[in-house]
């Protein structure tokens, strides 16, 4: 009995720290990946996955959106943001991730997720595959079938906000013993959960503040360049992200760190091109292979001073790292006069007209971190989809690319974790392509 209490105090414990290190976080899909992983560990789960409610259709900047009431769900629908399973990590590369994933529920009582999200209740099932009672929600078999993987014992919670939204749902799977045997979620598991959920719907409100200010910033660039913005800065950002990990993995770099610098990068990978609003759209939407002359190309790449003046005078850390982002991601590795705007005065930078070119250019650790990374996802973004004044690339070539810019325009250590990271770059991809035909 005693053993037992301990044991719970512990739990509490870990979840009232947990909840402090998650008000931390900014970015609403850095905090739901950490909101997953950190479910599971209170619980001892083996799986789990973290849906958010979005609009069926939705725009060309995804967008969470969110739940009204029961009745308003008819334009709604459940997407799987992030699944994670350790027994499918022990059998890839100790260092892998999951795999990235794109799945939607419709939200009616028929599926666990839906019941859960249309109804409000928790739901604790011992075995999926025997369900007891007259449920009008059944377990969907088809991941197991495709996977390989058995899920027994599931524990699905709604994200309920104070004022009776609700934003997504947590499915955590397979809670284990001490001895690594799959267990029913114990009773206790269940009250932690739910004053872990309650606690990170409030952050979880909080990120979203945050992340409608970003998403109003693109629209707004979205406006002026409505083909080559929008959904290509959140792939651009998820890439960033991508390629940030794998560096940070090669380069042992702790994990609260690691952490705490994905979730502002996330955010200010959003904003590089910010500063397009700010070109002529005599320039900015000019079709054509070599559509500038001298003169306007100077004028475009103005865009990067304008990106900067947008975060200045820097009232966070995000603010200083949107602005290294959108001035510095179009410099080049090696110091090439083709890399710009260079060691500028940007302030004083005029909007819509050229950029003084007499500035030196930045070189190697010269150009920030940050900076060096979104160059790498922007590229190969531009390269992979099409443009006023392009068609895209193959997937291959445009890998092939940045590769032969390694050294030259990019940071040779993070094409290096690009590439290593070449297949989940290419499951984002389709994930929105995906996504942009629902």
């Amino acid at each position: 009995m005693g053993d037992s209490l301990s044991l719970n105090a512990e739990k509490l414990q870990k979840v009232f720290e947990t909840e402090k290190l998650l008000n931390e976080i900014r970015d609403t899909d850095v905090l739901l990946e950490r909101i997953l992983t950190e479910a599971r560990a209170i619980t001892n789960a083996d799986a789990g996955s973290i849906y958010v409610i979005e609009d069926k259709q939705p725009s060309s900047v995804p967008a969470v959106a969110y739940a009204e009431e029961e009745d308003g769900f008819k334009n709604k629908l459940l997407r799987i943001k992030y699944a994670q399973n350790d027994t499918h990590k022990k059998t890839a590369r100790a260092e892998s991730k999951s795999p990235y994933v794109y799945f939607t529920v419709p939200i009616t009582k028929t599926s666990i997720a839906g019941y859960c999200a249309c109804t409000g209740n928790i739901l604790n099932i011992p075995d999926a595959y025997h369900i007891e009672g007259d449920t009008p929600y059944k377990f969907n078999s088809s991941t197991d079938i495709s996977t390989g993987y058995k899920t027994v014992s599931m524990l699905t919670i709604p994200l309920i906000t104070s004022s009776g939204q609700t934003l997504g749902v947590i499915q955590i799977i397979n809670s284990k013993n001490s001895n690594g045997d799959i267990i029913a979620f114990s009773d206790e598991s269940v009250e932690f959960i739910k004053q872990f959920a309650s606690s990170v719907t409030q952050t979880l409100e909080h990120t979203y503040l945050t992340s409608n200010m970003i998403k109003r910033m693109q629209r707004m660039a979205e406006f002026r360049d409505p083909k080559e913005t929008g959904v290509h800065v959140e792939r651009v950002s998820d890439f960033s992200l991508e390629i940030y990990d794998q560096w940070a993995l090669n380069h042992n770099i702790p994990t609260e760190e690691s952490m705490k610098y994905r979730d502002i990068l996330k955010i200010a990978a959003k904003c590089h091109d910010l500063g397009k609003v700010g070109v002529s759209d005599l320039i900015l939407k000019k079709p054509g292979p070599g559509r500038f002359n001298d003169k306007e190309r100077a004028i475009m790449m103005g865009h990067t001073c304008v990106g900067a003046q947008l975060f200045t005078e820097p009232e966070s850390d995000i603010d200083m790292m949107s602005r290294d982002v959108a001035l510095h991601h179009h410099e080049w590795w090696d110091g090439s006069e083709k890399g710009y705007p260079g060691d500028i005065d940007y302030k004083s930078y005029e909007i819509g007209g050229p950029i003084d070119r007499t500035s030196r250019p930045l070189k190697g650790e010269e150009i920030p971190l940050s900076a060096r990374i979104v160059a790498i996802a922007d590229v190969f973004d531009a390269l992979s989809h099409s443009r006023v004044y392009k068609e895209a690339w193959s997937i291959d070539d445009a890998f092939m690319e940045i590769q032969n810019l390694s050294g030259k325009q990019f940071d040779p250590e993070l094409v290096l974790a690009f590439l290593e990271v070449k297949d989940r770059i290419i499951l984002i991809n389709s994930a929105y392509e995906r996504m942009e035909k629902k």
